[in-house]
């Protein structure tokens, strides 16, 4: 909305930018000058030289007056994207040579403008329906570059018969563009050629033997277009041909003579079934990708691609085998056939000397790699995820390069041959979901082994006791294994930083006789920073030099059977959160790390104490759901940065840890559940809350707060997920729905008694940040529930407007109208009777 307002441009200007990115929005607009004078030159033109933009609300456009630019003769570039351009175009200078008018809001350039010198027009992004008319011939006879991307209203390409020196034309993303000016092919200076997204494309130029300077065609998704020209091999320069997800059938017979192409690319080409006989004759290319495409077959003609680096056919359906002539690929180093019914591989796949990529992931019928797989002398990755491969050669080991195996989920493997301990530069191991049982003592030699994966590997039931010598390795990751003792020399893995050995507690075994302890060795681990043991059965004593773990961050000890946590805990002084869930015969938590910020001891149904955490400055979460033994919390009124407090049905330490809670720990609090069934009267008593904008007065949170109880036949299975399910926080514009979210009502409670939950939800949460006036936040439950046994006792919302929970300063003698929300709330909690809850 403004207006060039003085014409003070000079002879001496010769480059003006000045980029609209916002039209509602003056303060968007920038300007700068392209030119080559002396300081004090500058200083003068820029003063000279000051813009004004006026606002006219009844046009709500930028206009730009074309009179501005008469007198800037020497102007060569000129940037004015999202503006418009009012007066008459013979105006802009005859000297331009890059015009960029992105978006711009002409159906067509309009007949008085002949730059005769442009050597770049970018109009990409515009409404342009028609680049030139009459002037065309003036317009484009220097003209270099032309950007029309993203002209969703070009239906046609321009007549080009006049450009002597166009070298690039990109027409990506015209989506209506459905014809190409048969004068394209008669451009000889063309070199890049972009229809990329022009899915209405129907047909090519049929002749196009002037494009003997062309390197790079780019047709992909180019839904419509059914054929090539039949004359593509004229094109004896071209370089790189991409045709994907387009709707060719078949490759013209004279693409052989493009023997400079480097890159033919026809993935998702789903009618195209057959390869030309003579595509081996194509001497420069390097890549050939027909993934996902409808070719049946590899013709043998295409061991003849002596100059091939990569090859791709992932995901093509009907490609059942792989000649043997891959094996003439003597500069091949990616083959990618993921997804392929192919049954096995050639034996000549192992004449391969620079292959340094396999991958075969998802060829579900693959039962066997051929003995010479160890003539890949190159290899640095082979992945076969998902195959039926029930065994691995001895002439693995002939692998020497290889880094990174990948044999996820492939179930029919039981065992790793001994060999595999002489393929020293292994990496990366992954073994997920295969049914092996066990590793063999050769692993203990992969010195540079640094990662390995064992997650579900359900009947591995030991680890080698080679596994100590791992010198490497960093990460472990043995989730729902059945390994239920550590070697001895577990202990030596002095690199080891992540170790997640958890197991599902639904699936563990609950028998005393399984149980399990953590070996001395254990604490050696010096940079462990990251340990899940959940559900191992650790019984017993927890070993005391716990704190030799000096770089631990995370710790889940949680559903194990251990009574104490040693006291040297505490000096763990990088721990960051200790998960301790489900341990049901812990009986006390001794002090802990200041450095804490999540202690999650919920369902710790033994617990009884728990030792003052007022030292505990970054804690942020606090779970004891269902310790019902534990009668108080001591310090935690001095939590500053507590966000969520979960204590459902903790009726044992309720009222005092109720009477604790102070301003300071409630004001960062977010997400708070304990027993009760009453919550404060200045809510909103109804599940229902109407927004009314404050004038100069914004609004900051919601609160809302609800009282629910659970039915004692609630599944066993809801007693291990995190949240109470089905209740809504829901918001309303004029009774229709514009956002919902699930309350964050964590911790299942163990009885059938009520519990207050209450969720706090800040500015940046649609909840809040999407309000507006005569809006309405309702609370729901859905319907129909995921389970039945949730009850919604009563409701309440409070909205928090600026200044309403700002105040730091002592309270005490303010009104209750006057005091900050944090406050009212820790003067409810204190003032809380036994005898309000149920």
């Amino acid at each position: 909305m403004t207006v060039l307002k003085h014409n003070k441009g000079t002879r001496l200007v010769q480059g003006l930018i000045l980029d609209f990115e916002k039209k509602n929005d003056v303060r968007a607009q920038k300007s700068s000058w392209v030119r080559a004078l002396p300081c004090s030159a500058l200083d003068s033109l820029i003063k000279m030289w000051k813009m004004f933009f006026l606002q006219r609300a009844e046009e709500g456009e930028l206009i730009l007056e074309t009179q501005a630019m008469k007198p800037m003769v020497n102007l060569r570039l000129l940037q004015i994207n999202h503006a418009n351009v009012k007066g008459k175009f013979k105006n802009f200078p005859a000297t331009l040579k890059w015009l960029q008018w992105k978006n711009c809001p002409l159906e067509n350039l309009p007949s008085d403008y002949a730059p005769n010198e442009l050597a770049v027009l970018d109009l990409s992004e515009s409404a342009i329906q028609r680049v030139w008319g009459w002037t065309g011939t003036k317009v484009a006879e220097n003209l270099m570059v032309m950007n029309l991307r993203h002209c969703y209203n070009l239906v046609a390409s321009p007549d080009l018969s006049s450009c002597k020196s166009l070298e690039k034309l990109d027409f990506e993303g015209c989506i209506r563009l459905t014809k190409i000016h048969e004068s394209l092919g008669n451009v000889r200076t063309l070199l890049q050629l972009n229809l990329n997204n022009c899915r209405e494309l129907v047909e090519f130029p049929s002749d196009v033997s002037g494009l003997r300077l062309l390197q790079n065609l780019i047709l992909s998704n180019c839904l419509n277009l059914k054929e090539l020209p039949q004359d593509i091999g004229s094109m004896n320069s071209l370089k790189e041909l991409v045709i994907d997800e387009t709707a060719i059938s078949m490759l013209p017979q004279s693409l052989y003579r493009l023997t400079k192409l480097e890159k033919l690319s026809l993935n998702g080409c789903k009618f195209m079934k057959r390869l030309p006989e003579r595509l081996g004759i194509l001497i420069s290319l390097k890549v050939l990708s027909l993934n996902h495409s409808a070719v049946e077959e590899l013709s043998g003609s295409v061991g003849s691609l002596s100059k091939l680096e990569e090859l791709s056919l992932m995901g093509c359906q009907s490609v059942t085998t792989i000649p043997e002539s891959i094996g003439n690929l003597q500069s091949l180093m990616k083959f990618s056939i993921n997804g392929c019914p192919i049954k096995e591989l050639p034996t000549a796949i192992g004449s391969l000397p620079y292959l340094k990529t396999l991958f075969a992931g998802g060829c579900h019928f693959l039962s066997k790699l051929p003995d010479s797989i160890g003539g890949l002398a190159s290899i640095s990755e082979l992945e076969l995820d998902g195959t039926s491969i029930s065994d691995l050669p001895e002439q693995i080991d002939g692998l020497k390069m290889i880094q990174k195996l990948h044999l996820r989920n492939c179930t029919s493997l039981r065992a790793l041959p001994k060999a595999i301990g002489m393929i020293l530069n292994l990496t990366t191991v992954d073994l997920f979901g295969c049914n092996i049982t066990e590793l063999p003592e050769s692993f203990g030699k992969l010195e540079n082994l640094e990662m390995l994966i064992l997650n579900e590997c359900k009947k591995l039931h030991k680890l080698p006791d080679s596994t100590g010598e791992l010198k490497s390795l960093g990460r472990l990751l043995m989730k729902k294994t059945a390994v239920t003792v550590l070697p001895g020399n577990f202990g030596n893995l002095s690199n080891l930083m992540i170790l997640k050995m958890q197991k599902d507690p639904l699936e563990s075994p609950r028998t005393q006789d399984l149980s399990a302890v953590l070996s001395n060795s254990f604490t050696k681990l010096s940079l462990l920073e990251k340990l899940n043991a959940r559900a191992w059965r650790i019984s017993g004593k927890i070993p005391d030099d716990f704190e030799k773990l000096s770089s631990l961050k995370f710790l889940d000890l949680g559903n194990n059977n251990f009574s104490s946590l040693p006291s040297s805990l505490c000096g763990l002084s990088l721990l960051q959160k200790l998960h301790l869930p489900h341990c049901e015969e812990l009986v006390s938590l001794p002090p802990l790390p200041p450095s804490l910020e999540e202690l999650d001891a919920s369902n710790c149904f033994g617990l009884e104490t728990i030792a003052d955490v007022s030292g505990l400055e970054r804690l942020t979460l606090l779970d004891i759901t269902n310790c019902e033994k534990v009668e108080d919390i001591p310090g935690i009124e001095c939590l500053k940065l507590l966000k969520r407090l979960y204590m459902s049905c903790c009726k044992a330490c309720s009222l005092t840890v109720k009477r604790r809670l102070s301003k300071v720990c409630l004001r960062n609090i977010r997400n708070l559940s304990m027993p009760g069934s009453e919550f404060p009267d200045w809510f909103s008593q109804e599940s229902v809350v109407h927004f009314s904008e404050r004038k100069n007065c914004t609004i900051k949170a919601v609160i809302v707060c609800v009282v629910v109880s659970l039915d004692r036949e609630i599944p066993e299975k809801w007693r291990y997920f995190p949240d109470v399910p089905d209740i809504k926080a829901i918001m309303l514009d004029q009774n229709i729905p514009i956002f919902c979210t699930s309350l964050n009502l964590r911790g299942i409670p163990k009885i059938h008694e009520d519990q207050i939950h209450i969720c706090r939800y800040s500015n940046i949460n649609p909840l809040v940040s999407f309000l507006k006036d005569g809006c309405k936040i309702q609370v729901r439950k859905l319907n129909p529930p995921v389970i039945e046994a949730v009850e919604v006792k009563k409701s309440g919302i409070h909205l928090i407007f600026e200044d309403d929970d700002d105040y730091y300063g002592n309270e005490e003698l303010l009104d209750e109208s006057e005091q900050s929300v944090s406050k009212k709330l820790a003067d409810f909690f204190n003032s809380y009777e036994e005898d309000n809850q149920v």
